[in-house]
């Protein structure tokens, strides 16, 4: 009976200590969780980080995550334009999903952001920047954002207890912001999601005034593609409005005072003012900040004047061009000065080891090719994004992945990142097995993308397709019914439309298979199709 006894006891200790291991484990498994700086900028195209090519620009600071890290090569998004963009990393859901399909189209408040469900498992949450839609974003313990587009120069930010206005340049007062919270209003014994969000690359492009100066200096390799006539294309990209010399790029995006144009009469061809035009940015400056801009506005307005009119029109079209690189390229440099300050910080403060660090953009944008500037299309330039991912002691250095990966998987990755299971109606697949080596459970072949603003700015016609790594299949449905197909191999500038060639036949009839199959997998269908262009045509 006392052996028996004994043999109780032992056997309840050895309960118990099983029991606070198992609690000792899930503690430190809880306290290992690693922080998530998730950093985005706009319209920033892969084409300006030099770990992808560095024809255009030197991004040393964005290069080190890629070096310590992941650079993806086939990052892509599901719907090239800002907001629906940013709705689908939200909510790991398609636009036709979350109800955000343009820039116009209300987002569907019910559905669930994944920083709530950070901010439910324990995670500080934040946010820094610009969001695009909404004012009171969910799941966020403490925020401030810019309304709508924002602005460069002392903009105005949207916080819990109201607007504020903060005098500077809007990349370095962001990441002020963010440095601040992390060095004096996190928790430290919470791990933390950072949403550090630029307004850069968006337009109308104003660099800080130094970078300005810089830049103004520099001149830039042309595009191989920058006079392309659209042959061997369809109707789509023969129609649309993002022409850099014809199409919508106003004076303030070439710096030229609308005085200027007065007094030079008739300019051909006719550059549209927009609403607030030159003066929206420059009047938001000081008379210290504009002291600053002016002598560099002076020279470009100076130059317009005198050399305008006895240019052809191709030199008209590279002298665009270059202003064009000059300042969206000198707003980029700002972002890698900025994001080296957040990563330094990180490697001073003993963050660094225990942060995941994603840097992309909410799409990728046209620095020229094919004569374009904007987003919207399916093809490679607006399509594809940057993706490099930073995780020590996970991610093995100055790796490169060329799986077709989407902005529909960052929540789910970062869900598993964190230990935290995500919802069941979240679309997209965790990065996880890429990011940890394991690639051979990864299984994804193929990407779907979805694309509705239109008629609308720009004309890029509505368009739904399927993207392999070697093939690219589009659907141009409304108003036109043209189908494309792009080898990626053989094409890489997508010049020649090879849908009705019989060589691909084949392909033509596997991608449309899959093609049908992708769209019932997410969800999607010409009934929803029908459904949107009937909401637009309502509201017309």
């Amino acid at each position: 009976m006392k052996a028996k006894l004994i043999f109780t006891s032992l056997f309840v200790l050895l309960l118990i200590s099983v029991s606070c291991s198992k609690k000792e484990q899930e503690t430190v498994a809880k306290k290992q969780r690693p922080n998530i700086l998730f950093i985005m900028s706009d319209d920033h195209a892969y084409q300006a980080i030099s770990a992808y090519s560095d024809k255009l620009i030197k991004t040393p600071n964005i290069d080190r995550i890629a070096d310590e890290g992941m650079l993806f090569t086939n990052a892509c998004v599901t719907n090239s334009i800002c907001a629906p963009s940013r709705a689908t990393i939200l909510t790991g859901k398609h636009t036709h999903i979350n109800g955000k399909v343009d820039n116009h189209m209300p987002f569907d408040t019910t559905q669930v952001t994944f920083p709530q469900i950070f901010q439910k498992h324990g995670y500080q949450t934040a946010m820094f920047g610009k969001l695009h839609f909404g004012n009171n974003p969910k799941g966020v313990d403490e925020f401030m954002i810019l309304p709508g587009q924002g602005n460069y120069i002392n903009p105005k930010f949207i916080t819990k207890n109201g607007d504020t206005i903060i005098n500077g340049y809007v990349t370095d007062i962001i990441t002020d912001l963010t440095l601040n919270w992390l060095k004096k209003k996190r928790d430290p014994k919470k791990p933390f999601l950072m949403m550090y969000l630029h307004k850069a690359s968006h337009r109308p492009w104003w660099p800080s005034p130094e970078k300005f100066a810089e830049f103004t200096k520099k001149q830039f390799p042309l595009p191989e593609t920058l006079f392309d006539d659209y042959s061997n294309r369809g109707t789509a990209a023969k129609t649309a409005e993002m022409n850099l010399l014809t199409d919508r790029m106003y004076s303030h995006d070439s710096k030229i005072r609308p005085e200027t144009l007065t007094e030079m009469g008739n300019v051909e061809p006719y550059i549209e003012e927009f609403k607030g035009g030159f003066y929206g940015p420059y009047n938001r400056a000081n008379d210290e900040q504009k002291a600053l801009y002016n002598p560099i506005l002076d020279s470009i307005n100076n130059f317009f004047k005198v050399n305008w009119g006895k240019m052809n029109r191709e030199e008209k079209m590279k002298w665009k061009y270059q202003r064009y690189m000059q300042d969206y390229l000198g707003t980029i440099s700002s972002v890698d000065d900025n994001v080296g300050r957040v990563l330094n910080y990180l490697d001073e403060s003993g963050l660094a080891e225990n942060t995941i660090v994603v840097y992309t953009s909410d799409q990728g944008f046209y620095l020229g090719e094919h004569g374009w500037f904007d987003k919207r299309f399916i093809y490679d330039e607006s399509f594809k994004t940057p993706l490099l991912i930073r995780w020590p002691n996970q991610i093995k250095p100055g790796t490169t992945n060329e799986e077709m990966v989407q902005n529909l998987d960052f929540a789910q990755t970062f869900l598993e990142a964190a230990q935290i299971e995500a919802p069941e109606d979240m679309q997209g697949e965790s990065l996880i097995p890429l990011l940890t080596g394991n690639a051979e459970s990864w299984n994804r072949d193929a990407v779907y993308y979805h694309y509705y603003e239109y008629p609308s700015v720009h004309m890029v016609k509505r368009h739904y397709g399927i993207v392999t790594k070697e093939y690219k299949l589009v659907h141009f449905y409304y108003d036109v019914d043209e189908w494309e197909l792009y080898d990626r191999k053989n094409d890489s500038l997508e010049m020649n439309n090879v849908y009705n060639d019989p060589a691909y036949a084949e392909v033509v009839s596997n991608l449309k298979d899959k093609l049908v199959q992708l769209r019932v997998k997410y969800k999607d269908s010409k009934e929803l199709d029908q459904k949107y262009i009937d909401i637009y045509n309502s509201k017309k």
